[in-house]
């Protein structure tokens, strides 16, 4: 399994043809308190850059954008009943969706985790 970040601090795991896609440790300890999920739609197609998810907490609204693109083909359902977990969990368990992978190419301009960290300690 191969973990990218991108410069909007989602993280996104690739095992095969599926993804796995969240928001990092650093974005949600910005965030704060998460307290709301919006979920894409199973089936849904998204584009790399595109608003994929929501993500609301006490201090603000973002946008999850797709680090790729793909059809996505699970939500974490767990999200809806316990938000929370994006905090408590942020880079397992408070994952957001799994999707399809249209182009391995477009993971290139993603990050590894040295680069990522190396993005936030500059932020």
């Amino acid at each position: 399994m191969a973990r990218y970040f991108t410069d909007e601090h989602e993280w996104i795991d690739l095992e095969g043809d599926l993804a796995t896609v969240g928001i990092t440790d650093y974005a949600q300890e910005q965030l704060g308190d998460i307290v709301f999920v919006e979920l894409p739609e199973v089936g849904s197609n998204v584009d790399k850059g595109g608003e994929a998810a929501v993500v609301e907490s006490v201090k603000a609204a973002s946008d999850v954008y797709a680090p790729i693109t793909g059809e996505v083909m699970e939500a974490n359902a767990a999200l809806e009943e316990d938000p929370a977990l994006v905090n408590t969990s942020p880079e397992e368990e408070g994952w957001f969706f799994r999707m399809t992978v249209a182009d391995k190419s477009e993971l290139d301009g993603l990050m590894d985790a040295k680069a990522y960290k190396a993005f936030c300690d500059e932020l």
